[in-house]
C-alpha cells in the first residue's frame, strides 16, 4: 500500500521514521511519500519537502514566510491528489496538517489517520469540530488523551502505548559510552554536567537560551553546561548565543547527553519526557509573551492545570514550570538548585519519574498504531 506523511519538526521526524519501519513489517510492499526529515528518508521513499521549510513558529515569522507556507500546503495538497496514496499519515503539526485532512476529506475518498494527536486539550479545543470532521482514526501516545477524546467528547481513538518511553528504553540498553568516553570525544572536563535543552526552533532558543545560561551559570564552580543543539539549527544560529560563555554544546546527541547529565534546564514540549525517563531531574522553564496575560489565561482559558508532559502524565506535579511571571533568572536559578544532589526536592522528583514511567508502560507504539492501521486499511480495501 501506498502511505503519505507529514511531519513538520525533528521529533514528528523521528515517531514517523519510526512507524514507516513499524509499517515495513505489517505490510513489506510498503511505499512511502512524505514531507519529512533525514531520519525518515533513510527509511526510504521519496521525500516531497524537509519539514525544516514548513518549521516557523509564532505570529512575526508565520507572517513573514507566509507565502512560503501557503505555497508549501497547496503543494502538498496537489501532490497528495496526484499520488493518491492509500492513507495519509499526519503526526502532529497542526496548524498546517488540519487544513491538509480539510482538503483531502472534502476532495478525496483518501482516509486520514493521525498519529500524535494535536494538542487540543491544552488549548484549542475547538480543533476537535475538524477532527471529528476530517480524521478518519486518531492514533494517541498519551493516556490522558482517551478520557478527553471518548468521555467529553465521545470521539473514539487508538492508544497505542508512548513512542518516547520505547525509544529511551532501547537506547539505554544498547548504549555503552563512560561517562569519561562521552567527555573525551565531545570535548568536554570532568565536572558533572548540567545539560540545557532549550527548544527545536529559532524563537524558542532566542526566548529560552539566555536565561537558562544565565542561572545555570552560577554553578560552573563545580558543573559544566553544555547545550543540546537542535538537528534542525546550524551552529551559525546558536554562535551568538555562546560567545564568551562557559558552555560547550554536542549536537544530534541528546539522548548521549541526557544518559550522562546529573540535572537540566528543559524548555516543555517532549523533551520534558524524555529528560525524566533518562532519570534526570530538571527544571522546565518557558518564556512568554506579556506574562500576566498568559497566566490569566493559564487560570481561566487553558483547559490543563500543567504544561509539561511529565505533569500531565502524573497529574500532579513532579517538575517546576516556570513560564509566565515565573520564568525570571533567579527563579530558575533557585529551582535548579533544589534539583541537584543534595537539593529538597530531587529525590522527590525521581520518585515521581518511576510513576510516570509506569503509567506510560512498555509497549511499543509505532508496532501498535502499524498493526491497527494495515488491519483498518486492509478491512477497507475488502
Amino acid at each position: 500500500m501506498k502511505y503519505y506523511l507529514i511531519v513538520g519538526e525533528a521529533s514528528g521526524d523521528l515517531h514517523a521514521s519510526r512507524l514507516m519501519l513499524s509499517l515495513k513489517k505489517e505490510d513489506p510492499h510498503a511505499e512511502f511519500r512524505f514531507f519529512g526529515g533525514d531520519l525518515m528518508s533513510a527509511v526510504g521513499g521519496t521525500r516531497v519537502r524537509h519539514y525544516r521549510e514548513l518549521a516557523y513558529m509564532g505570529f512575526v515569522p508565520v507572517l513573514l514566510h507566509l507565502r512560503t507556507i501557503l505555497g508549501n500546503m497547496k503543494m502538498c495538497k496537489r501532490d497528495i491528489v496526484e499520488w493518491s496514496p492509500d492513507v495519509v499519515i499526519l503526526v502532529d503539526y497542526p496548524g498546517f496538517n488540519l487544513g491538509i485532512a480539510k482538503y483531502v476529506r472534502a476532495h478525496t475518498r483518501i482516509p486520514v489517520y493521525y498519529y500524535i494527536s494535536p494538542k487540543i486539550w491544552a488549548w484549542k479545543e475547538w480543533r476537535i469540530k475538524s477532527i471529528r470532521r476530517d480524521v478518519s482514526e486518531m492514533f494517541s501516545i498519551l493516556p490522558f488523551e482517551v478520557d478527553f477524546y471518548e468521555d467529553k467528547h465521545n470521539y473514539p481513538i487508538h492508544y497505542v502505548g508512548n513512542p518516547t518511553a520505547e525509544e529511551v528504553a532501547e537506547f539505554k540498553e544498547s548504549h555503552g559510552e563512560t561517562f569519561d568516553e562521552f567527555c573525551r570525544d565531545n570535548a568536554l572536563d570532568t565536572r558533572p554536567i548540567i545539560a540545557l535543552l532549550a527548544g527545536s526552533r529559532r524563537q524558542e532558543v532566542k526566548d529560552n537560551l539566555p536565561a537558562m545560561i544565565e542561572a545555570a551559570s552560577a554553578f560552573v564552580d563545580r558543573y559544566q553546561l553544555v547545550l543540546a543543539k537542535a538537528p534542525s539549527l546550524d551552529d551559525d544560529y546558536y554562535a551568538p548565543f555562546l560567545e564568551g560563555k562557559d558552555v560547550r554544546a554536542v549536537g544530534g546527541k541528546t539522548y548521549d547527553l541526557l544518559a550522562h547529565s546529573t540535572a537540566a534546564l528543559v524548555t516543555s514540549g517532549t523533551a520534558t519526557l524524555e529528560t525524566a525517563l533518562f532519570g534526570v531531574p530538571q527544571t522546565v522553564c518557558y518564556k512568554t509573551p506579556v506574562p500576566r496575560l498568559i497566566r490569566f489565561a493559564f487560570n481561566h482559558v487553558i483547559k490543563v492545570p500543567f504544561i509539561s508532559l511529565v505533569n500531565l502524565i502524573a497529574g500532579r506535579e513532579v517538575v517546576s514550570e516556570l513560564f509566565a511571571e515565573r520564568f525570571t533568572v533567579s527563579q530558575i536559578r533557585e529551582d535548579l538548585r533544589s534539583v541537584l544532589p543534595g537539593g529538597s526536592r530531587r529525590e522527590a522528583m525521581l520518585d515521581g519519574y518511576a510513576a510516570v514511567a509506569e503509567r506510560l508502560g512498555h509497549t511499543s507504539a509505532p508496532d501498535n498504531a502499524a498493526r491497527e492501521m494495515v488491519k483498518l486499511l486492509q478491512g477497507e480495501k475488502r
